[in-house]
Order: structure tokens, then sequence, then C-alpha cells
């Protein structure tokens, strides 16, 4: 076959050689804290990177609720797999939660305040499978709803318009996005095209930028094997960023030494190069793989070691090593990362010394903005809904957060990239201000939150008796609800009959008063 046939064939065809993922092209808040932050992207060229932990990750063996070890290790809950309460790593100022032996790195940056935990992730009507809780992570969709474009690439979309048709520009000369992987995350694709240029994996980056001579393809030999390279080397060299990338990349350095035989820290350094050479992309994407653990996640003599323990350590190690070099690079206050998984597991462990697909679980954001190391509490291993840990906090409230305080979008930017506006998680802020100077309350837990039917309340402070309650929307009317007392340390409130929309609760009891925003949904 002749070579110009070959490509004419091969360019019709499914082959995993792109480097970009879509084919032919290459490619209520108060109103003075928000006027600050707008175009608070743009002034400080702020970055956000995004790590996939592809498989769903196990939340409970990961942040450790050592408040509740006496039901986290019973063997009718995870005796066979639970971490031992004198390995756990212990967190600076929060004595009832630890994380994983293997993630001294994320116990170091939690420590020095350069990490938050962020609890009980989640959203309404969770879906159990790989590929549609993925779809929804990446498209911030309601569990009924679908969408061709991602959260992030929405955001981007509204921030570069006309993009690639209209890009590079003089003001935007570099892609928006970049990945490292093979195939392109819906989380960066916009209204029509992706956002990003897909790099397949370091090996490719380095061979982009020069670093390594493009070497023969291994996995294929013969006339076939050389062809599929040809193909690699001219998408390589054809891209419209290509130059751009390989100036950054000659331009920048890394001065942490990171962890070898590890794929997550081989794609960040390639980042902390890429910012540190002058690249102006805001949004970076990298995966680390392995976490769907039915069977065998620990090894059944040492629950602290095995498949999770290693994907922890190099996930723990890997981010360590990033913002140590951004720190040696003076970047760091310009980068901020996150971490989500499609779903978290089951809370009871199965026979198999593995966890099966639940829900809820914990996200990690990193970087100097930080300014909540915990939002949220402990899950209550004593009240799961069908062995599933109960959600507290929306992930579109953590997106909420990196649009809003982070990249300082205003709130119609922030609405069109998450469909409609949450509540902002507290990552890189104080307790919201709502009324007065009456901060939201961190005393309690609220769930679900957002809510359709009801949603309750839990603190140790209702056991005193309520004096007062009260509900209101954002106007500041009062509207009348339900309420009722499972227990007495909870409250109830029937929301079914509430407009869709944002509301403050405000309990007033013996101790003090209770102050939570709720977010109706349909």
């Amino acid at each position: 076959m002749k070579r110009r046939n070959f490509l004419q064939y091969a360019a019709s065809s499914l082959l995993p050689v792109v480097i970009d993922g879509f084919g032919a092209r290459a490619l209520g808040r108060s109103s003075s804290f928000i006027s600050s932050l707008v175009n608070l992207a743009a002034a400080s060229d702020r970055v956000l990177v995004i790590i996939q932990l592809q498989g769903g990750n196990d939340g409970l063996n990961t942040v450790i609720p050592l408040d509740q070890m006496s039901v986290y290790t019973s063997a009718s809950f995870r005796k066979n797999i639970a971490i031992p309460e004198d390995k756990v790593l212990r967190l600076k100022n929060y004595p009832g939660t630890g994380l994983h032996p293997s993630m001294t790195g994320l116990q170091q940056l939690f420590n020095d305040g350069k990490l938050s935990i962020v609890q009980g992730v989640s959203y309404p009507t969770p879906n159990f499978s790989h590929f549609r809780a993925s779809d929804i992570w990446m498209t911030a969709v309601d569990s009924t709803q679908t969408a061709d474009s991602g959260w992030a690439g929405r955001y981007l979309d509204k921030r570069f318009p006309g993009f690639p048709a209209n890009y590079p520009t003089a003001q935007m000369p570099d892609p928006p996005a970049i990945q490292i992987g093979y195939v392109a995350a819906t989380t960066l694709r916009g209204a029509s095209d992706s956002m990003a240029i897909v790099l397949q994996d370091p090996d490719t980056f380095a061979r982009l930028v020069g670093d390594k001579p493009n070497a023969p393809v291994t996995n294929l030999t013969g006339y076939v094997g050389q062809q599929i390279e040809f193909i690699r080397q001219q998408q390589a060299s054809s891209v419209s960023y290509a130059g751009q990338i390989k100036t950054a990349a000659g331009k920048g350095k890394n001065l942490a030494t990171y962890p070898t035989s590890n794929s997550l820290a081989d794609q960040l350094k390639i980042i902390a190069r890429l910012i540190h050479g002058g690249l102006q992309t805001k949004v970076y994407y990298v995966t680390l793989g392995g976490f769907d653990n039915h069977a065998g996640q620990v090894v059944a003599t040492d629950t602290t070691t095995g498949t999770h323990a290693n994907l922890l350590k190099a996930l723990s190690e890997a981010i360590l090593a990033f913002q140590t070099d951004l720190a040696q690079l003076k970047l760091e206050d310009r980068v901020v990362g996150m971490t989500f998984s499609e779903f978290g597991r089951r809370a009871i462990s199965n026979s198999s010394y593995g966890t099966d697909h639940g829900t809820s679980a914990p996200m990690f954001v990193f970087g100097t903005a930080i300014k909540s190391p915990m939002v949220g509490k402990n899950p209550n291993l004593s009240d799961l809904d069908n062995n599933n840990l109960k959600m507290q906090t929306d992930f579109r409230q953590v997106y909420a957060a990196i649009l809003t305080d982070w990249f300082g979008t205003d709130a119609s930017t922030e609405t069109a990239s998450l469909f409609r506006d949450f509540p902002v998680a507290t990552v890189f802020r104080a307790p919201a201000v709502v009324t007065g100077n009456e901060p939201l309350s961190d005393v309690g837990k609220l769930y679900p939150n957002p809510a359709s039917d009801v949603v309750i309340l839990e603190s140790d402070w209702l056991n005193q008796g309520i004096k007062s309650l009260q509900m209101a929307n954002m106007q500041g009317r009062f509207i009348g609800v339900d309420a009722s007392r499972p227990t007495a340390k909870s409250l109830q409130l029937d929301v079914s009959k509430l407009p869709m929309g944002e509301y403050l609760l405000r309990v007033e009891t013996a101790q003090g008063t209770l102050s939570k925003r709720v977010m109706v949904v349909r």
C-alpha cells in the first residue's frame, strides 16, 4: 500500500494515535466579594490542574474517621481491609480524622495548610456505572440529564469564544487546556469543540519537544508499524500549538526531585515545566487509573499494603513533588489542583478483601490558596444509605468554588458552566456571610444538599432543644416549612413544595445558632 493511500485510510480509522481527542482540529454571594474576583484569573494567570482517579476511589480507606474506629474496624463493617488505628497518619488540628499510612506527602501538605479535604462529595441519585458516573462528573449534570460539553470546557469556551477557529491570538497564543492521555475527556469539551490539545503520554511529549528521538513503535512491527509511527510524527509536527509547547518546554525546568516509576508524577512534572516555561494554558488534565478494587485491595496479612496503598502512595508522592517544584520555581501561588473519582466505594467491604461501587467520597484540593483545611466532617458510619456513605457536598459546589473563588468568574459564567448556580464550597474562603455578620455555622451536618424532597440537619446542639426555626429565601422573605424531629439530635424539613432555589436555614438552640444554606432542586 502506498504511503498516501495508507494515510488516507488511517485518517478515517479509530487508531489511538491522535494528539487531539476530536480529530481534525488539534486541538447568593455578596456583590463586593464578587466584584473583587471578576477577571481575577486574567490578571493573575491562574492555573487549574485536574487529577482524575479513574475507577472509583475508596474514600473510607483514604480519609479515615479516627473518631469511629470501633465501627470502622468491626467484623460487620470492614475488618478485613481496615487500616489499624496506630498506622493512620494524623492531621494537624483534626484529631478525629487521619490519612492512609501511604499518604505522607498529602499529610505534609495538609499540615502546611496547602491541602483541603472536602468530605462526603457526591450528587443526588448517584449512578454506579463507571461510564455514566464519569460522564456526570465531567459534564456536571444531574443524574437524570445528559450533556455533550464539560464543565471546564464550557468555562473555557466562554472565556475564549470562537476557539479553535479564531485562535491562536496575540492575547492567547497557547491552548486553553492540555490533557495527557489517549482519550480526550469530556470535561474539557466546549459547545462544539474540545478546548484542549491532547498529548498521549509523557513519552509523546518528550518526542514532541525533542527530549527523545522518534523511536519506532514497539507494539507493532513491519510495514504497518512504520506507517503508524509516521502518522504519529506527522500529527505531532502538525499540531497548531506544537511550536508554543516546544518553546515553553525549552524555557521551562524542574527543580524538585520527582518519584520514579510513577505515571502521575511524570505527568505533573511536564505541567510544572510548561507553566515555568511561560505557557498560558489555564487547565491541565491528567489521570491515575487502577482504583476499581473489587478484590485484593489490601494484602490480607497487612492491610496497610496492597493495590490501593500503592495507588495512594503514587498520588501523594506525585502531588507533593509537584507542589514542591512549584514552590521552588516560585509558581505555587498561581496553581491549584483538585482530584476527583467517578464514585466512592461501599462503606462495608466484601469478602474478597475489596470494595464495591459506592457513592460519596472525599475530594482533595491543593495549593497555597486553601483557606478551609476540612470542608464537612467525617461521614457517620452508623447512619448509612443502603451500605453507602451519605452525601454532604454536591461535587458541583466544589466546581463552583474553583470557578468563583479561584478563576474569579462572575455569576453568569458560573451558571453557564454548571447549568445553574450552586452554593460555593468553602475551600478558598472562611464561612460565607449571609445576613449581618453571622457566618454559616460549621457545627452540624446538612444532607442531602441540594435536596428535592426532604433535608436533614444533624447536630449535637439540637439535643438541648430548639428555640426558633427560620427558613428564608435569598430576598430575605421567610418561608414556611414542615419540620419534624426524627431523633433528639436531628431535624427534618419538608422542602418538596418549595420553588427551586437557594435558602437560608437558621435554627436557634441553647448552645448557639445553626445557619446553613439549602439548595432546592428538581
